[in-house]
């Protein structure tokens, strides 16, 4: 009998995984951002030096929200889930608008901040700083 329970379990699922030649799905990788320069084109030319230490946070910015003006000391990029968000730099206005499923490279020690439109903006941000840096300023 119970060679004749496994021989059921087997018929059943051998057509259905692995065991049937069949490879699991591919894993893909798509590159959404890599980049030596912010989104106005300056370069990263400083990193941190110290211990290294990664922060990443989901921040939500409620709609026709001008967040203060701010820098970062270190590089790091934000996706957009959703909504929409524009970057101005302060020193001469330069913006630049950003779409969900788009990232940012943020701007290293440069006055600049975000504005958001007629929805809630969610983003992902990834800080590449060192212990007790401050991720804004």
């Amino acid at each position: 009998m119970r060679r004749f329970v496994l021989a059921v379990f087997v018929s059943i699922l051998l057509p259905y995984g692995p065991l049937a030649g069949e490879h699991p799905p591919a894993m893909q990788a798509e590159t959404l951002l890599q980049s030596r320069a912010s989104w106005d084109g300056e370069p990263y030319t400083v990193y941190p030096a110290g211990q290294p230490e990664l922060s990443v946070l989901k921040l939500t910015i409620p709609p026709h929200t001008q967040l203060p003006w701010h820098t970062h000391p270190m590089p790091n990029v934000a996706y957009i889930v959703s909504g929409e968000l524009t970057v101005e730099r302060k020193a001469d206005g330069k913006t630049h608008h950003f779409t969900a499923g788009q990232v940012v490279a943020e701007m290293v020690e440069a006055l600049h901040r975000g504005v958001t439109g007629d929805a809630p903006v969610t983003l992902i941000v990834f800080y590449a700083g060192t212990a007790g840096l401050p991720l804004s300023q």
